[in-house]
């Protein structure tokens, strides 16, 4: 029996029922089904719960008091999976790190939510959820619930969405700012003007007067506070009723206490005690104006963060020419389907992955490879959406499109980056939580606190410091601190073809001491050449090169191979052997235009007779290079030495040496014998070699430099290194150009470039030497300006601050994070 339904008649009838239908991996018996049962069902707020083994699904039926996670626990328990969705979400309205708080607790309340995470400086929410337990609309919804704008994202398009939405909010905040500024000028000068410029003071008096001062002022700061001011009451003062005040609700409840204190001196001065009637419209006014033009600020500069992401989605093209029923059709990229025949015309950026039918170019793909020199495409050869073409015409047939697209898994690898938390952000989460409720209360113990101690007359003090604290507050600082130099570290590196899978990778990797890295294909260029024939007295090297490339045509071995490619390299006839003979041990014999060539080990030398010790000095160099010398005769006399060897990439010795100028120790781990690497390790200037290591036996040799007490990153090709890259606390895949989402990798070099790996490790240390800056800045204004908002230097100094002023300091505040973050832009690699 594959299917049981077990009821849970305790459950009170009166909660809402709801029911989820889970995908389950792993069942292969009647046994399993009643074990997942059993699991499921002892969940509390369960009501049934029927198994399928056929379908591979269980019927969930539960209550709003059950738990997803319990849910989860309780099966993947049992030793089985259940199938999990990841949506992502722009978010509308969202202001300081207290709205991050609330909206990631009211995601997770929603039953099926495993997790979320929501980004300030992105106006993201990543969530993971169980697949057909929730909806989408769902969670939309209790967003909405909490007076927040949401929508889910379903594809690369919603940059363009999210970059229109942003330039929207920009404009209106542009907008408002200048209303705002219009009419806050006339309030500032009567009110500050009549104080500090004694001209103004007369001119007020003598044709305007006090009173009609005050009601000018009333009208023009109720426009101010009620008009561009109107977006922090409609968002702060719902936020208060709920009992979770954010940002929105300190600017609101401090403009309006400074806008109610003064309608009251105006309108009922005899309500309030003797010397109290004074008015303080201009302080609403300015606060509301210098917020807005901070949020102005703050928005641009948030926009600038994106630029990354922007620069990968302009790669690619809105439109391509496709070749459907005979005819040529210019067709929007998102209508592409697998399989398509697309024409490619000199010049353009080719639309999607595909492979060439027919026709020859060159192509451009420095944005995926990093290397300037075009590659030529012919038939059968891959080709990149997002690459130029450059001279030729050619056809392609589109082998991945839309989401699938490098240039699609690279975007949504820089968002993922983008979009994650720091460890060091928990921290800020947990301060963020209760921040604005103690600022709050802060502001009140101010206001009581002048109110009965503080000189005459109190209650204007009481008001203005208390005002003051409310103003000055900024969670804003520390919401974006750790965000925006994520964003712009991330973007930054994939600009330089650094790609952070994780965006925790960016601690994990700047706390690297050691970096273990594999010889073949890292170091090296994973495939062996010739790099030395010196020819005998008496024999030409082209000759000798053809005539041993020949003889070595019908080996299979990669040292032959080496041989012939380097012939054919240089131009040379390779012609076709007879008589070819492999000599087990020693070598190779064949007949070549009518000669006899021999090659092989020093060995088949002495068989033939022959005396290689004109070659001693450069044997013994190449011995000391870790290569292993072969010898060529031809017709019975010795006429070179050859050696073939996986020559070290041309950037990889600086790549070392920059490394070792960062302060970290560098080991090699390779399967080659000792003396070959211990040969390259002194030519690189490498501190440790492991060599002799089985493939299986590197995960082995990271343990052991672990339990040295060393943070190791490794540093492998990403095919046959998943288990290394994984051990390692930060493993680096160095990608082929095209394959970059190595699963096991932490990060991915775009190109083969080992230049990559400082680079990626000098950012990550400059981002979070960033994230630090802006974590200070955010903690110690608050920590300072706080007490001094509320008057502490007062009986030593008399020294009060404005809530003016603390509106101009809080406005700069955030602004100044998203600067500091935006100097990584600058960033310029570890050798520039």
């Amino acid at each position: 029996m594959t299917s049981h339904s077990i009821p849970k008649r305790s459950k009170p009838i009166s909660v809402a029922e709801r029911s989820a239908n889970l995908a389950i991996e792993g069942m292969s018996c009647a046994s399993c089904v009643a074990r997942v049962e059993r699991a499921i069902n002892a969940v509390p707020g369960v009501r049934s719960v029927s198994v399928n083994l056929a379908t591979e699904r269980a019927e969930v039926h539960f209550d709003e008091t059950a738990e997803a996670g319990a849910i989860i626990k309780a099966i993947e328990d049992t030793g089985y999976q259940v199938a999990e969705e990841r949506l992502e979400f722009g978010i509308e309205g969202m202001s300081c790190a207290s709205c991050v708080a609330r909206v990631e607790k009211a995601v997770k309340s929603v039953p099926g939510v495993i997790d979320a995470s929501v980004n300030l400086a992105t106006e993201r929410a990543f969530v993971r959820l169980i697949k057909n337990m929730v909806s989408a609309d769902e969670v939309e919804k209790a967003m909405r619930g909490i007076g927040y704008e949401a929508r889910r994202f379903g594809g690369t398009e919603h940059v363009d969405r999210e970059a229109e939405t942003r330039e929207r909010e920009s404009s209106r905040l542009k907008r408002d700012v200048t209303i705002a500024a219009l009419l806050t000028l006339p309030v500032f000068i009567l009110e500050m003007g009549s104080h500090f410029v004694p001209a103004i003071h007369d001119f007020v008096m003598a044709h305007i007067g006090m009173q009609e001062s005050r009601y000018a002022q009333f009208f023009l700061a109720t426009l101010v506070l009620f008009g561009p001011g109107l977006r922090f009451f409609a968002k702060g003062v719902p936020a208060l009723l709920r009992a979770v005040p954010d940002m929105n609700s300190l600017v609101a409840i401090g403009a309006a206490a400074a806008w109610s204190y003064s309608v009251v001196a105006t309108f009922a001065s005899s309500l309030l005690p003797a010397g109290t009637a004074n008015v303080y419209f201009e302080a609403a006014a300015v606060i509301v104006t210098l917020i807005l033009l901070g949020r102005y600020l703050e928005a641009r500069a948030k926009g600038r963060t994106s630029e990354a992401i922007k620069h990968l989605m302009g790669l690619q093209p809105k439109t391509a020419r496709v070749l459907r029923d005979g005819e040529t059709t210019e067709i929007p990229v998102a209508d592409l389907r697998k399989g398509d025949v697309v024409l490619v015309r000199p010049g353009e950026k080719i639309a999607v992955d595909g492979v060439v039918l027919e026709g020859e170019s060159y192509v451009d793909e420095s944005m995926i490879t990093g290397e300037p020199v075009p590659v030529r495409k012919t038939n059968g050869s891959e080709v990149v959406g997002g690459t130029i073409n450059k001279t030729g015409a050619f056809t392609l047939r589109a082998t991945k499109v839309g989401a699938d697209t490098v240039l699609a898994q690279i975007i949504h690898m820089v968002e993922q980056a983008q979009g994650a938390k720091l460890p060091i952000q928990a921290l800020v989460d947990r301060v963020t939580a209760w921040f604005v409720p103690l600022v709050m209360a802060i502001a009140l113990l101010t206001f009581l606190v002048w109110l009965i101690f503080g000189p005459e007359p109190a209650l204007t003090f009481a008001l203005v410091n208390g005002v003051a604290v409310l103003i000055i507050a900024c969670p804003c600082a520390m919401g974006l601190a750790t965000p925006t130099s994520i964003m712009v570290g991330t973007g930054r590196a994939a600009e330089m073809g650094v790609l952070f899978r994780r965006g925790e990778a960016l601690q994990t990797l700047r706390n690297a001491e050691f970096i273990a890295l594999d010889k073949t294909g890292t170091l090296t260029k994973g495939h062996p050449e010739l790099t030395d024939l010196e020819a005998a007295a008496g024999f030409d090297r082209g000759m000798v090169l053809a005539l041993v490339a020949a003889a070595e045509t019908r080996s299979e071995h990669p040292i032959a191979e080496a041989i012939v490619s380097a012939a054919k390299a240089d131009g040379l006839v390779v012609d076709e052997p007879q008589n070819f003979e492999a000599i087990p041990g020693y070598g190779t014999r064949a007949e070549v235009a009518g000669k006899t060539v021999h090659v092989g080990a020093d060995r088949l030398m002495v068989r033939l007779g022959l005396d290689v010790s004109a070659f001693a000095v450069t044997a013994e160099r190449l011995g000391n290079e870790g290569k292993s010398p072969l010898y060529a005769a031809i017709d019975g006399k010795l006429a070179a030495v050859i050696a073939v060897a996986d020559p070290i990439k041309q950037t990889t010795p600086q790549a070392i040496r920059e490394l070792h100028e960062l302060g970290l120790k560098i080991a090699m781990i390779t399967g080659d014998n000792r003396r070959t690497a211990q040969a390259i390790a002194r030519k690189l200037g490498i501190d440790e070699v492991v060599a002799e290591v089985l493939p299986d036996g590197k995960v082995a040799a990271l343990r052991r430099l672990q339990e040295d007490g060393y943070n190791i990153a490794f540093v492998g090709d990403g095919i046959n290194d998943a288990p290394a890259l994984a051990a390692a606390d930060a493993g680096i895949a160095i990608g082929t150009g095209t394959d970059v989402a190595i699963e096991s990798a932490d990060v991915v070099l775009m190109s083969g470039d080992l230049l990559g790996v400082p680079n990626a490790i000098a950012l990550s240390k400059a981002t979070i030497r960033n994230v630090k800056e802006n974590l200070f800045w955010a903690f110690a204004y608050n920590v300072v300006l706080i007490p001094v908002a509320a008057g502490v230097l007062y009986p030593v100094y008399g020294v009060l601050l404005s809530p003016v002023f603390a509106a101009g300091a809080m406005a700069l505040s955030s602004v100044f994070v998203v600067g500091n973050a935006l100097r990584l832009r600058r960033f310029k690699g570890a050798h520039g």
